[in-house]
């Protein structure tokens, strides 16, 4: 990837992230917006940036990043080009145990914990009704699985809201769609603890994954320990997309796309992919964030409606692509 891609991909990252500052129900120039930024100006522009509209551009960011980096790592150890925490059942999992620690009154720093352990059961038995049918290798064969293991999950989560009031239903689906309108600098500051330590584990783990990406056979006869370092990635990447929709809720799609994008770009070894995967990711949930806020004001749409808008259709043709 030239030292030109880079420099445009980052300058349209800065870019939305400004927009998204700038643009909503009250509107501001990019000079107004700027200067409530730096706490000058008017009292109100300064609440609603500062407030308002920063902590969920940053939220945004931080959730792009997360299954941007999770969705690269998860394609390259498994050799799967649909491969992502969605489509994995990964994130439906993690919204079961995340609902299990909201219910239960544990506090947010708590709920990722939470969240992993629900995503890791999800991987498990993904992976086990993969290879019952013989078709583990078989991007279809597992992608179909977390579709099962994600309708498992979705159905777990009703059940678990059944006896809550109307509000907690409502809530409860809004989340399940996918948000970050009600971001808070500590939930913030949680999802960044979360998503930056498995963001450098992940990209110190690049070069294996190249190992990796060649074959197991091949990945062993270069000195790779095969098993421990699928494990480590699988876990990583777990725990990263489950602190997002611990934060965020359910938003599909990021993580499929984004490391597609940073291949097109140039993007080569996995290292280089996996940070363009999460300059990518956020410059696409900052994106469609902001389609979210506008694009039936006053009404707010979530999040995880525009990604998969996206998301859907490119599936599609990966899929055919496979077949």
């Amino acid at each position: 990837m030239t030292p030109l891609r880079w420099s445009l991909l980052c300058l349209a990252l800065v870019a939305a992230a400004l927009l998204a500052l700038a643009v909503g129900t009250i509107g501001y120039t990019p000079v107004e917006s700027w200067r409530a930024l730096m706490g000058r100006g008017d009292a109100t522009a300064i609440f609603v940036v500062r407030e308002l509209r920063l902590p969920r551009m940053v939220l945004a960011v931080l959730l792009g990043v997360g299954l941007g980096i999770s969705g690269a790592a998860l394609q390259g150890v498994m050799r799967n080009p649909l491969a992502e925490p969605y489509l994995l059942g990964v994130s439906g999992g993690a919204a079961v145990g995340a609902v299990l620690a909201v219910i239960a009154g544990l506090s947010f720093a708590v709920v990722p914990l939470a969240a992993f352990a629900g995503a890791i059961a999800a991987v498990i038995v993904a992976l086990s009704v993969a290879r019952a049918t013989r078709g583990r290798g078989d991007p279809r064969v597992l992608v179909m699985a977390g579709v099962v293991v994600g309708a498992f999950a979705n159905a777990a989560i009703l059940i678990l809201m059944a006896n809550a009031d109307a509000s907690k239903v409502r809530g409860a689906v809004w989340w399940m769609m996918g948000s970050v309108a009600d971001a808070s600098w500590t939930q913030t500051a949680w999802l960044a603890a979360y998503v930056l330590t498995g963001a450098v584990v992940l990209v110190a783990q690049g070069r294996v994954i190249d190992a990796l990406a060649l074959g197991e056979d091949s990945a062993a006869g270069l000195g790779v320990d095969v098993d421990r370092t699928m494990r480590r990635v699988y876990l990583t990447a777990s725990l990263v997309a489950a602190a997002t929709v611990a934060a965020a809720g359910l938003v599909g799609f990021v993580g499929l796309v984004v490391p597609h994008i940073a291949r097109r770009l140039g993007a080569g070894s996995h290292r280089s992919v996996l940070i363009a995967s999460a300059v990518s990711g956020a410059l696409l949930t900052v994106a469609a964030d902001l389609v979210a806020r506008v694009a039936l004001p006053p009404a707010e749409l979530p999040l995880g409606a525009i990604t998969a808008l996206v998301g859907v259709p490119f599936f599609l043709l990966t899929l055919r692509r496979l077949t």
